[in-house]
């Protein structure tokens, strides 16, 4: 079990940058694979980036690619997303989330797939202005 909390979130001019953060409970964090996920009003939650056990692999949404940065902290229980020339069309609420746990979860997988993520934080509005 692994509970997350998001933090970060919050109004921005075009062109400007975020951090959001995620804190996780439990003395596992390493074990799980990350993800941060987005869902705008009236859209479906999209993928927008995630990070492998070990770190050494991540996968970004096109949308992002190029002007964000996840990034973890195993010492922190934390991960990061960086997110830099933000876009009126990047408003949304950004969910962290987490997959894996157990010992023989891959360490180089970084799924964009939110049917494989298990654990889920309360979401932090992120809103850009044009």
């Amino acid at each position: 079990q692994v509970q997350l909390v998001e933090s970060g979130g919050g109004l921005v001019q075009a062109g400007g940058s975020l951090r959001l953060s995620c804190a996780a409970s439990g003395r596992t964090f390493s074990s799980y694979a990350m993800g941060w996920f987005r869902q705008a009003p009236g859209k479906e939650r999209d993928f927008v980036a995630a990070i492998s056990r070990s770190g050494i692999v991540t996968s970004y949404s096109d949308s992002v690619k190029g002007r964000s940065t996840i990034s973890r902290d195993d010492a922190k229980n934390t991960v990061y997303l960086q997110m830099s020339s933000l876009k009126p069309e990047d408003s949304a609420v950004y969910y962290c989330a987490a997959t894996g746990g157990g010992m023989y979860y891959p360490t180089t997988v970084a799924s964009n797939k939110d049917n494989e993520y298990s654990y889920w934080g309360q979401g932090t509005q992120v809103t850009v202005s044009s």
